[in-house]
């Protein structure tokens, strides 16, 4: 059959994405990538530089994805499907136009993990992300921001006379526009993609990219790269070398030979051909390849421990096969970002497929020989020359207008081009593609002014904030913002963007002017952000507590006028000021103001786990221990649990060690003595690490009531 590019639709049990959290992620992101490299680990001096490369501190001016839940519910998909008489990929263009399945035909083999739910969970860097597939992750460390979101698609003409499906979008957290071609050449086994990252600023700018495919795994999955050390990454935070397959007494390359969640980054040398393969008993599965520019190659395992299963099932559902990841990147680790010149551009092509090799030698203990049999397959059936070959062809197409658009992104690349005037005519930013979040800074470009939002300061509304929307804040808009009519929208905006370009006492002086045009609960959160970063606890506090009281008078206001836009303020903001004020004011020693703050919330709001375990943080805070664990025995779901977040169990244990202390200290005998007594249930169990006694003296426990 000829290769083909058609729309259909994918239906899976799915839980909504959700609204995003309307706060400006002013704070920088819980990283749990930061890293800590020993003296003695040798890092290369080329890594050693790009693990300083500014690393990502801010998510500006991206917000933050926590409205979804885990209601699943059968949902119908948008999708397109590339195909040709030997491979099926399905592409989920409103899903960061992640690749959902690759089918290999004549085997009738699914070469990727096959999500059967759509479950987000918080793994982007702003959130919302779900596992399986294929995924391009752009940014920086971490999972993309566009994870669940969409991006453009089209149809374009492929190097060998079919079709290709173009996916691109503007990635705001560095500003840059990116690409991602997909065709299958007749008759070939291979899925190509040609990715192209362009640098259209003057300025040098830290770039990430890593190709992320989850592939089945079992007991006797193994991994395969052609390497003899790894960069081991755990999260203990922690960056070392350590030989390849065999390390800590066991050989790492089989996933669920390790206990704990890692990353393995393997160290290939200069010249040798780069790719990677997950190859199961028989020696069948997938292997990627690229030409040389997609340099890192990378194994992330869940472990076979407690925590890394009851991940996977949070992800997918109970009773469902696990997967792993295998990884290719810009750099040797996930850990770097690479510096892209000014008018300069990355470009490299992929290629993803099936491998069958001698499963005697791929499972044999001579590690060299069954690599070597691994890259004499991939030779047989994909020579390098070929891979560079189809690269060459490919660029000449890169820049080729689509012949049909078949998915519409974000707005945000249109609104770049207009102030910017830039030429893409591969990736087409086009005006229709401008909505309702764009037109006010569409308007400050024209006009150099910002409109208000009306009922922001309004006087016929006092005390109603109104939702300013997203605030931009690269340097040439941060200008405009500057040259603008003192507003209240134009003063809040502008202080987020100085906030972003470190000017932190010019950031508090716009909030401040902002707050002189009438009391509104986005200064009042800004300024208690500012005054918390500059240890200000109590001050920070006070802060929190007025914008709660603030956007809680709109609510009301909204509910009596029947002012359904305002009555956003009380479906989305006042919950998401409320998880960020209650645990300041639990810091500052005011646990009953932080309850009146759950409170003031509606009962379905206060019913989900997230606010649940605000509940029993509070109640440990007033004292109350036996209420705090009633409420875990009682049952939750965080949603919204951050990848390698421990506060499950830490706040599990600082009830167990108060029900155990007493009114007395604790001490190390009465923490383990806790431990003993009351050992985390499974349910609450996501630890990433291995578990380790709390090192704070009596007393100092963040979610417990201070006695001294």
């Amino acid at each position: 059959m000829a290769t083909s590019v058609r729309r259909t639709t994918l239906s899976l049990p799915a839980a909504a994405v959700g609204p995003d959290n309307p706060l400006p992620a002013l704070a920088g992101p819980r990283d749990v990538h930061r890293v800590t490299v020993p003296e003695d680990a040798g890092v290369p001096a080329d890594m050693a530089r790009q693990l300083a490369y500014r690393p990502l501190d801010s998510l500006l001016p991206v917000h933050r994805r926590d409205g979804y839940g885990r209601d699943r519910t059968r949902t119908d998909l948008d999708a397109l499907v590339i195909e040709n008489d030997r491979l099926r990929a399905t592409v989920l263009p409103g899903l960061g136009g992640r690749v959902h399945s690759l089918h290999h035909k004549p085997t009738g083999r699914e070469l990727l993990y096959r999500n059967p739910v759509f479950q987000p969970a918080d793994f982007a860097l702003n959130g919302a992300w779900f596992s399986g597939g294929i995924e391009w992750n752009i940014g920086a460390t971490g999972h993309t921001t566009l994870s669940c979101a969409p991006v453009h698609a089209a149809r374009v003409p492929a190097p060998d006379g079919g079709e290709m499906l173009r996916l691109w979008e503007w990635e705001r957290l560095r500003d840059l526009p990116f690409q991602v071609d997909l065709w299958l050449p007749d008759g070939s086994d291979f899925l190509y993609v040609g990715v192209r990252i362009q640098n259209l600023h003057h300025h040098t700018v830290p770039v990430y990219w890593w190709s992320n495919i989850a592939v089945p795994e079992d007991a006797v999955t193994r991994v395969l790269a052609p390497a003899d050390e790894a960069w081991h990454f755990g999260y203990e935070r922690t960056l070392r070398r350590v030989p390849v397959p065999e390390s800590g007494g066991a050989d790492r390359t089989y996933p669920l030979r390790s206990e704990y969640p890692a990353d393995y980054f393997y160290e290939i040398a200069p010249g040798d051909r780069p790719w990677i393969a997950s190859l199961d008993a028989e020696g069948h599965g997938l292997v990627h390849t690229s030409t040389d520019t997609l340099r890192g190659r990378k194994l992330f395992l869940w472990g076979a421990g407690r925590a890394g299963r009851h991940w996977q099932e949070w992800l997918t559902e109970p009773g469902t096969p696990g997967y792993a990841e295998i990884q290719a990147g810009l750099a040797r680790t996930q850990l770097e970002h690479v510096p892209l010149e000014g008018g300069a551009e990355f470009a490299w092509l992929e290629a993803y497929g099936p491998l069958a090799a001698d499963p005697e030698t791929v499972h044999g203990a001579d590690w060299s020989a069954a690599r070597g049999e691994v890259a004499d397959r991939l030779e047989a059936v994909l020579p390098r020359a070929d891979v560079a070959a189809a690269y060459a062809a490919w660029r000449p197409y890169a820049d080729l207008e689509p012949k049909e658009r078949l998915a519409t992104g974000s707005g945000w690349g249109a609104l770049e081009v207009a102030r910017a005037g830039y030429d893409l005519p591969g990736t087409p930013f086009t005006e229709d593609t401008l909505g309702e979040e764009q037109r006010p800074w569409l308007e400050l470009l024209r006009t150099g002014d910002l409109p208000d939002r009306q009922p922001a300061g309004h006087p016929d509304r006092p005390g109603a904030p109104g939702v300013p929307g997203t605030s931009l804040v690269a340097p040439p808009w941060r200008d405009l913002l500057e040259s603008a009519r003192p507003s209240p929208s134009s003063d809040y905006h502008l202080g987020v963007a100085q906030w972003h370009a470190g000017d932190r006492v010019q950031a508090v002086r716009s909030w401040e002017r902002a707050l002189a045009h009438g009391r509104s609960c986005w200064p009042l959160y800004c300024l208690a952000v500012a005054e918390a970063a500059a240890g200000e606890t109590a001050r920070a506090a006070q802060r929190y507590a007025e914008a709660v009281a603030c956007a809680g008078e709109a609510g009301k206001q909204a509910a009596k006028q029947a002012d359904t836009e305002t009555d956003e303020v009380r479906r989305t903001v006042l919950p998401a000021l409320a998880r960020e004020a209650v645990p300041a004011l639990i810091a500052a020693d005011r646990a009953d103001d932080a309850a009146t703050v759950l409170a003031r919330l509606h009962p379905a709001d206060r019913a989900r786990g997230r606010f649940r375990l605000l509940a029993a943080q509070v109640l440990l805070a007033q004292g109350d221990a036996p209420g705090a664990r009633a409420v875990f025995d009682e049952g939750f779901e965080v949603a919204d649990l951050r990848e390698g977040d421990e506060t499950l169990s830490d706040t599990w244990y600082a009830i167990a060690e108060r029900l155990v202390a007493g009114d007395g200290p604790v001490t190390d005998e009465v923490r383990a003595r806790a431990r003993a007594a009351h050992p985390l249930p499974e349910r609450y169990e996501y630890r990433m690490r291995p578990a380790r006694l709390h090192g704070s003296r009596a007393g100092s426990h963040p979610y417990e009531r201070r006695t001294e």
